[in-house]
């Protein structure tokens, strides 16, 4: 067999990112056959993955993607497990091109499992994408959950640091970019519970009246009062809960004389809903 040359081990470098003397190892088995080696290259990101894939993937890092003109948007948490890699070109690279296949795939994908096993590139799966780097970086990724949303208006925000990310949907008019990643942002920082009143879980809002029940039942000063005023500390005691918690009866973050559903108001769009990704949170 003739000697492996420099070009040749650059150019499946070039083919499989993976490192150079992998690349030399994997074309000498070959015996010189560029696709050979890569597919020798696959078949070990493949094992290399296997072998990491019971590591704990506590870091990683949040992805969003709108597509204005289909009316498409989605949002990703991609794992992996150190903080240096989550601020890898690389993993950002990767976690920017698994959530541009989400909004761009033909055919969407509905879990985790089905996004693994799409055609990535034509010539891959997404599942062979993410090991490519596995390979090269030696660590456990993974994707953890996305949603994948059609129709209305979207705005999108992802923390520098891609630690967590908003992905919001509307409705009405064409909205400025700039006020629904505001929004977002706005969501970012207020962690509200809800969009709207009617998306508030039951359970939470019977556990909001039980606590003010017991907040006027420990104050003496309500000791005579009728019920129907009791009941109204107790309503009022709930909007302000709803004003804290509830994303459109919030006061907006950069202007706290408007709510921010009177905010998208007057911009014709009403909330949908939303979604707020923080990286390790247990989650849809």
């Amino acid at each position: 067999m003739s000697a492996i040359s420099a070009g040749d081990v650059k150019r499946l470098r070039d083919m499989t990112n993976a490192p150079m003397m992998d690349c030399k190892a994997a074309l000498t088995k070959a015996n010189g056959d560029l696709q050979k080696a890569a597919q020798l290259l696959r078949e070990q990101n493949k094992d290399i993955a296997v072998k990491k894939g019971e590591r704990e993937t506590a870091e990683g890092r949040i992805a969003a993607l709108v597509d204005p003109a289909k009316q498409v948007a989605a949002i990703l948490e991609l794992r992996c497990e150190s903080a240096p890699v989550a601020k890898n070109e690389s993993f950002i690279q990767l976690a920017n091109d698994i959530v541009k296949h989400i909004v761009t795939a033909s055919s969407p994908p509905t879990d985790v499992a089905a996004l693994l096993a799409q055609p990535f590139d034509g010539k891959r799966s997404v599942k062979d994408r993410i090991e490519e780097l596995v390979g090269l970086i030696r660590e456990n990724m993974k994707p953890a959950r996305f949603v994948r949303w059609t129709g209305g208006q979207f705005g999108s925000y992802v923390h520098f640091d891609g630690s967590v990310g908003v992905l919001l949907q509307c409705e009405g008019n064409a909205g400025d970019p700039q006020l629904l990643k505001d929004v977002c942002m706005h969501i970012t920082a207020k962690q509200p519970a809800a969009a709207r009143r009617e998306d508030v879980d039951p359970t939470v809002i019977a556990r909001e009246k039980e606590i003010a029940q017991a907040q006027i039942a420990a104050d003496p000063k309500n000791k005579n009062k009728p019920a129907n005023i009791l009941d109204k500390i107790i309503e009022g005691k709930l909007k302000a809960w709803y004003q804290d918690n509830v994303l459109v009866e919030q006061m907006f973050v950069k202007d706290d004389t408007k709510t921010v559903g009177a905010l998208l108001q007057a911009a014709g769009l009403t909330v949908k809903r939303f979604v707020r990704y923080k990286v390790g949170e247990v989650g849809n």
